[in-house]
């Protein structure tokens, strides 16, 4: 349940998605690599929008399981692919790919290392579109070319996104489910996980802020 309701408010950065693939240009059935895709809620938007294939991949079972509902539901059988598998071993041949999207997963490998490893997934002129903290990439950026990219486009979310649309919402969530948690640990510690991740962005807002990148294969 509360995972439901936590996928009702990443909905809220849809329109971001929708921003960043509309940067990109037109494509007639692109072959999208979705990296670090969870239950999938930017890779079923990327679907009806691509109108493409789709290869989503995560390590979270979980996760992939309620993607396959929702890749059901929605009838993407046919688009739509999941796999479970690390960021640090993914094993596709060379320009499989059209576009790569790693929306607020590459920090888990890291920048660089995540241009270098994917480039060679990508087709020639292909693109990787990437989501994370201004910060992480700030200092970073300039060396996209060394590894074989240039920067086409990129947008930051509002100042304020993460708190309006993610820290507001989440809270309401904590505080309707607080009184059940007093007796259930397993809930009372998936609140306390929310709320440590909503102090962290109350705390440093500005350094918790975010943007689009669109890299294009050199």
């Amino acid at each position: 349940m509360l995972e439901a309701q936590k996928d009702q408010i990443r909905k809220h950065f849809l329109k971001y998605t929708r921003q960043a693939f509309q940067l990109i240009p037109r494509m007639k059935d692109p072959h999208i690599l979705d990296v670090g895709c969870g239950s999938g809620i930017p890779t079923i938007e990327l679907a009806k929008m691509s109108k493409g294939r789709i290869i989503g991949i995560d390590t979270d079972q979980h996760l992939l399981d309620i993607l396959a509902k929702r890749i059901k539901e929605e009838g993407l059988s046919k688009q739509v692919e999941i796999k479970k598998c690390s960021l640090f071993d993914i094993d596709f041949p060379e320009e499989t790919f059209d576009i790569i999207w790693a929306e607020g997963s590459i920090w888990i490998i890291g920048f660089r290392k995540g241009l270098q490893v994917w480039n060679p997934l990508l087709k020639p002129k292909g693109f990787l579109v990437v989501h994370d903290s201004i910060r992480t990439f700030s200092n970073e950026l300039d060396v996209s070319s060394k590894l074989g990219y240039r920067l086409v486009n990129h947008f930051e979310l509002p100042e304020d996104a993460w708190l309006k649309q993610y820290c507001e919402p989440l809270e309401t969530i904590i505080k309707e489910q607080s009184e059940k948690a007093k007796d259930n640990f397993t809930l009372r510690k998936l609140l306390d996980e929310y709320q440590n991740e909503v102090n962290i962005i109350r705390k440093n807002p500005k350094d918790n802020m975010s943007a689009f990148y669109i890299f294009q294969k050199l």
